[in-house]
Parts: C-alpha cells; structure tokens; sequence
C-alpha cells in the first residue's frame, strides 16, 4: 500500500499533466463541494461502494485544491490535529460538543 505522501504526488502528477495545477482555485473548489455532496449522498443511501469512490474524489479535489492556493495538506492536517489533541469534551448524538 502507497503512502498518504506518494499518492499525494500522484495525484499532483496526474492533475499537472491535465493543466490543473494552474487552473482556477475557486472552480477547483466547487470540484470539492460536488465530492462532498456525492459522499452525502452515498452515505444516506448507506452505499458502501459509492462512499469509497466519493471519499478518494473528495481526497484528489482537496490535494489538487491545496496546490492551486499554495498549501501542504498534511501540515494543515498536522496544525488541525494539534489544535484537537487535547480538546476536551462529549460527543451528544455522534456529534463532539468540546468544552468552553
């Protein structure tokens, strides 16, 4: 199995040589938006197949969009994390409410 960090590069890879990399963020960005809606979309239909497929298209429209605006997802991953990993809080009907 390849890294986060080698499919990344592919990814990249393969979005340059279709002209991606210098193509229009904002558009990019409803690419991400469109991925979202079909991971929604699957998941209320609890199609296993179908949130696979969305979820790696949600992963290549977020590496490619990163690039576009010049940003490493795994640093943004890493300063998220940080930001979480000692949040404290309840998760109330599956949804983490963190404390104040």
């Amino acid at each position: 199995m390849k890294t986060f960090e080698e499919l990344q590069e592919a990814v990249l890879e393969w979005a340059d040589d279709r002209d991606l990399l210098e193509a229009n963020p904002n558009r990019q960005f409803l690419k991400v938006v469109e991925e979202l809606g079909e991971l929604a979309s699957a998941m209320a239909k609890n199609e296993r197949e179908n949130e696979i497929d969305a979820m790696g298209d949600l992963f290549v429209t977020l590496i490619i969009l990163s690039r576009q605006i010049n940003l490493n997802p795994v640093k943004c991953l890493e300063v998220a994390y940080n930001m979480i990993a000692d949040r404290k809080g309840k998760t109330v009907d599956g949804v983490f409410i963190k404390d104040e």
